[in-house]
């Protein structure tokens, strides 16, 4: 499970990176203002910033359930407004549709529910109680 979650969290990280370097964030906002989201702008930029902040968080394993849900509904959303008009594929039989998203929508369930690493004190480390009797 930890290369899944370092693969996505990556993944979810240069997506927002790319998005702010290649200078589209505008562009996103403004498709989020023409599908009926009020304040398209500051909507794009809390997405991407979270894109990278959340990656963040889930490469180092920090809150991973709370992030993986809010990337899952992300990619849900993402569904509802572009992909589910162009079908399965993403490429070959179709373009642009919502396999990829599903794939990820399954990590990040996955992520989620992954009991969280049990952290314990090797036992050559742990004092010996009869150093504390009185």
């Amino acid at each position: 499970m930890l290369l899944v979650r370092v693969t996505v969290a990556i993944l979810f990280m240069v997506h927002g990176i790319a998005r702010i370097s290649l200078g589209i964030v505008d562009d996103f906002g403004g498709f989020l203002e023409t599908r009926g989201f009020p304040y398209g702008l500051i909507i794009a930029w809390a997405i991407t910033v979270f894109e990278i902040a959340g990656g963040l968080l889930l490469l180092l394993g920090i809150a991973r359930r709370a992030t993986a849900l809010i990337f899952a509904l992300e990619l849900i959303v993402g569904i509802a407004l572009v992909h589910w008009t162009s079908g399965w594929f993403v490429v070959g039989a179709g373009r642009n549709g919502i396999e990829y998203s599903v794939l990820l929508i399954a990590c990040l369930t996955a992520i989620a529910l992954e009991k969280p690493p049990s952290v314990s004190i090797p036992s050559s480390l742990k004092p010996d109680r009869r150093d504390f009797q009185i």
